[in-house]
């Protein structure tokens, strides 16, 4: 069997644990009754000797296997056969994909986009305070009647994704970012999120790795957790899970913004994204984190669903690694101050250390063993990359503070 690259290389790897990322449907082995092992073929993995295969069937993911690659060939399992489920009606969705002066990358997400298998979606490329004409013309150069482009002036991803709702004509609206790959299946696995009970408010899907081939980006996918659930799952408040002790605090175990779905008419009554979080802000993130959060505080559903595939190329250098690890602890500090001001939110929070104070002593250490790495990374990514995303917690506050000032400020100002 041949197996296929869901994204082009970014370059040649760079360390001895560099892994090939590749995608295996067995679903025809399946149907033949093939049951133990098969050989997956690669065509463009020679410098590589390890490979990450996402194994499935049709838009099942089974199992990521992580397996030595020797000449070009990976034996790799035959896993079990997952559930499966009905998308049911498969209804219009809009895309919002938001972006600052990115064309290359900009341009490799709309192909993907283009080529997902659903029968009526449109796509809203948000320029956000554009400085160069560079996403007006690969819109223009695409001419697909799905594309549009709109303008959002002020810096800021909420700002720009609430610009892109505004523009949205579809009740279902799906958001993704400009450094990604898009599944053929991703939106179909949106629609199988919602169908699964009548009070989905929320899908996030799964965001793997889509290139391994430098340390920083394995530090990375080391320290996320977009992809290691393939099992779907629904999240209430009135139900909490045994199994995520911080509900609904714990939002790194939902997804994340570059995967997820959201009904228009519950973003609108939520007050849609704050536009203090988010990237381009002086908070840096957080804003994925607080819809995640409000949707279920506000007593809606939130399905997580693994036929639902974004993959993201993670940044490739320490520097940039150093700078979005920078940017999440800032995001996420400003997101818990956000929940501490609010009376409701806080008093949920307050009755969650009541009840699980051991398990939230447990999560709090776990999250400052970021600064400590495992000992695989120490040679060749910075000692300062966790430490610097566990002590930008703590300049959240202070962030937020600021960009809140800064809007204040805008909002004042004379129009010229």
């Amino acid at each position: 069997m041949t197996l296929t690259s869901p994204m082009p290389s970014g370059g040649t790897p760079s360390w001895p644990g560099a892994a090939w990322i590749g995608v295996a449907d067995i679903s025809q082995l399946i149907q033949q009754g093939h049951t133990g092992q098969f050989i997956g073929v690669t065509t463009d993995a020679e410098a590589y000797t390890i490979a990450r295969i996402l194994i499935r069937d049709g838009l099942i993911p089974l199992e990521f296997a992580q397996v030595p690659l020797v000449d070009g060939c990976a034996l790799l399992p035959i896993p079990a056969i997952g559930e499966r489920r009905d998308a049911g009606a498969l209804p219009p969705m809009s895309v919002v994909l938001c972006t600052r002066e990115r064309p290359d990358d900009l341009r490799g997400a709309l192909a993907s986009l283009l080529l997902v298998d659903y029968p009526e979606f449109e796509i809203i490329v948000v320029d956000n305070a554009p400085i160069t004409d560079g996403t007006e013309q690969v819109v223009t150069a695409i001419d697909d009647p799905r594309v549009r482009r709109v303008v959002e002036p002020v810096a800021g991803l909420s700002m720009a994704r609430n610009a892109g709702i505004r523009a949205a004509r579809h009740e279902i609206i799906a958001f993704t970012d400009d450094d990604v790959v898009a599944d053929q299946g991703w939106l179909r696995g949106l629609a199988t999120g919602f169908a699964q009970a009548d009070d989905v408010a929320c899908v996030a899907g799964l965001v793997p790795s889509g290139e391994l081939r430098t340390m920083p980006q394995a530090y990375f996918d080391w320290r996320v957790s977009w992809a290691d659930n393939i099992e779907p799952r629904m999240y209430r408040l009135s139900d909490p899970p045994d199994d995520v002790p911080l509900f609904p605090f714990q939002i790194g175990r939902f997804g994340t913004g570059a995967n997820f779905a959201i009904r228009r008419k519950i973003i609108i009554d939520l007050g849609m994204f704050d536009e203090r979080l988010g990237a381009g802000t002086a908070t840096c993130g957080g804003e994925d984190l607080d819809v995640f959060f409000r949707v279920v505080a506000a007593g809606h559903c939130l399905a997580t669903e693994p036929t639902s595939i974004i993959w993201h190329r993670h940044r490739s250098d320490d520097e940039a690694l150093l700078k979005q690890a920078r940017g999440y602890g800032m995001g996420l500090g400003a997101w818990l101050t956000k929940v501490a001001l609010d009376s409701e939110h806080r008093r949920l929070a307050l009755s969650v250390l009541r009840h699980r104070g051991r398990a939230v002593a447990r999560a709090g250490k776990a999250y400052c063993a970021i600064a400590a790495p495992p000992p695989a990374f120490l040679r060749d990514v910075p000692r300062s990359v966790g430490r610097t995303e566990v002590l930008s917690v703590v300049r959240g506050p202070a962030a937020l503070w600021r960009e809140q000032r800064r809007q204040r400020a805008r909002q004042t100002r004379p129009p010229r």
